[in-house]
């Protein structure tokens, strides 16, 4: 059988069967984190992603390419979780960029695609790393340029780019020390391969390849909204524009050879008509939120690079009137608050603590569960504020806190913590009197501050910096490197703590205990710090997480 064109029906199941094959191989994809921790992690998460990909392109109707695959683009990006879920996003969305206008595609079609999706990617990493998803992405994607001039069958073009995708992934070991050191491939570079291996078996009308039982070694605008003024504060002949202006204008290529568009040059025009501005754009269309006396003027201007859709004027002075005589207490329920915190959090007794300590908003998750970027948008919004802070606490939530910020309507910026003792610094440090950016960065310096021990047991045997680690046996993390292991609970933890605390510099200890850990165990931790360590300050929390036992704070 040949198949020199890919229709979207065709597509469609493709993608459906890559979504499949991630879903049953999922716990292997798992198996091959770095660290031995049972924290679902890649597999988990890019199966997540993949599913709400997945979930979305069964909706689509229409026999086209470039729908389906707009339609995995927004279900990957709304469902994305982890980096892994949230680069496999970007991944599908410089794909379905390529393709967005076609119908159907040929080889060459899907070989542009793939290295447009790379690119994409590539942009969304502040600091890419070889060795991993990416460099998997890229080297298919390169090679595929020169598989499409070869191949105009769409099985054998595939078939020969999964081979390079494998071999890339081979090669993961060799550019990432790590992977070489625990004698495994990377695992969403894994990930692809099997959404890959899913795409060619719906092609050849094969059933898909068994799950493996082990691991194998070695809208995206912004949507303005108009905030309202301070109406009891001021009159109503006071207000100098007159009008809020909201449209969109749809890009035509005739208009934009004659005036090309610049998105600063046509805001500082704008800007000339009145206050409130607010333009953004992307590839298809501008949106314009402005305060004018005249809003014909901004529109006309607008004209010139396409097509006004989505109009909304409205008379702020008739507004202001009919306002200030409603009820203040109700105006003041509807007003959104200055400052909002979103943050996330793995256990009930450490959502309890975010609270205490003035968070808006808490998602419950974490590493059994990261928050997809839909979770934590919805968090922004119910955060009902002006000005909203975002604190990821786990590096593997950074990615989808970036991007759900991004779309967020409101001022959102993210505090990068990487961990709970991270997040709960960055919040005691918080000023209300200060800007977001401000607090931005007084947040970040203390979160940095903080050392962060965390006692958890191994999933599987494993060789690690050094260490033999054996299944079952408890392991000790300081920051991000594995320090202590021992078979006893307790010992990896008297081991964990010691390489935590100098007692030249360190003043308090913060204890957060698990699910996992019995009264008696802490009880046996506090008599052993209170005996190695006299001047420390101990605290002790009942976090309730799961996992992890103990989650130590050193400051």
């Amino acid at each position: 059988m040949t198949i020199r064109t890919l229709d979207g029906a065709t597509f469609a199941k493709m993608v459906l069967s890559g979504a499949n094959h991630l879903t049953n191989n999922a716990k292997m994809i798992d198996a091959l984190n770095v660290f031995p921790v049972p924290d679902g992690d890649t597999g988990t998460n890019m199966n997540l992603s993949m599913t709400s990909g997945a979930a979305e392109v069964h909706k689509v109707k229409e026999d086209h390419v470039g729908k389906v695959a707009n339609s995995l683009s927004k279900g990957l990006l709304m469902g994305a979780r982890g980096n892994s879920g949230v680069i496999l996003s970007q991944l599908f969305r410089g794909f379905a960029k390529s393709v967005e206008t076609k119908q159907t595609i040929t080889t060459e079609d899907f070989a542009e695609a793939l290295n447009a999706g790379v690119k994409t990617a590539y942009k969304a990493v502040m600091k890419p790393v070889e060795g991993t998803i990416l460099t998997v992405a890229k080297d298919s994607a390169e090679a595929s340029k020169e598989l499409a001039k070869k191949h105009e069958d769409i099985i054998t073009f595939m078939e020969e780019m999964i081979k390079e995708a494998k071999a890339s992934l081979k090669r993961t070991p060799e550019l990432l020390p790590v992977l070489k050191e625990v004698g495994v491939v990377d695992s969403g570079g894994q990930g692809l391969v099997t959404i890959y291996e899913g795409f060619l078996a719906n092609l050849k009308g094969e059933p898909l390849p068994e799950a493996a039982d082990t691991a194998p070694s070695m809208n995206e605008m912004v949507n303005a909204e108009h905030h309202k003024l301070a109406q009891d504060f001021m009159n109503t002949e006071d207000i100098e524009f007159g009008y809020c202006t909201e449209f969109m204008v749809k890009f035509e290529d005739a208009k934009l050879k004659d005036n090309p568009f610049d998105e600063d040059t046509f805001r500082n025009e704008l800007s000339e008509l009145g206050d409130s501005l607010l333009v953004v754009s992307d590839d298809e269309l501008v949106k314009v939120h402005v305060h004018a006396e005249h809003p014909g003027e901004a529109m006309n201007m607008a004209q010139r690079f396409g097509s006004l859709i989505n109009i909304k004027i409205e008379n702020m002075r008739e507004q202001h009137t009919s306002i200030v005589g409603e009820h203040k207490q109700d105006s003041a329920q509807q007003e959104k608050a200055e400052f909002g915190i979103v943050t996330v959090a793995m256990g009930s007794g450490i959502k309890e603590i975010f609270e205490s300590l003035g968070a808006s908003v808490v998602i419950e998750g974490g590493q059994t569960m990261n928050p997809s970027t839909q979770d934590i948008a919805d968090a922004i919004q119910q955060a009902n504020a002006k000005q909203i802070l975002v604190l990821p606490n786990n590096k593997n939530i950074l990615m989808a806190a970036d991007q759900a910020a991004a779309l967020a309507d409101d001022q959102v910026l993210v505090v990068p913590t990487k961990t709970v003792p991270q997040g709960m610094s960055a919040m005691l440090s918080f000023n209300p009197d200060a800007s977001i950016e401000e607090n931005q960065e007084t947040m970040k310096d203390a979160a940095k501050a903080v050392k962060t021990g965390q006692l958890t047991y191994a999933v599987r045997d494993t060789q690690i910096d050094g260490m033999t680690i054996e299944k079952g046996n408890f392991m000790g993390i300081l920051e991000s490197k594995i320090s202590s292991t021992h078979e006893n609970k307790l010992e990896a933890a008297k081991q964990l703590l010691q390489d935590m605390i100098d007692e030249e510099e360190d003043e308090i200890l913060t204890i957060l205990y698990g699910e996992e850990a019995s009264p008696e165990e802490v009880e046996a931790l506090e008599a052993y710090l209170e005996e190695q360590f006299e001047d420390l300050e101990v605290e002790i929390h009942n976090g309730k997480q799961p996992i992890y036992s103990f989650i130590f704070s050193v400051e």
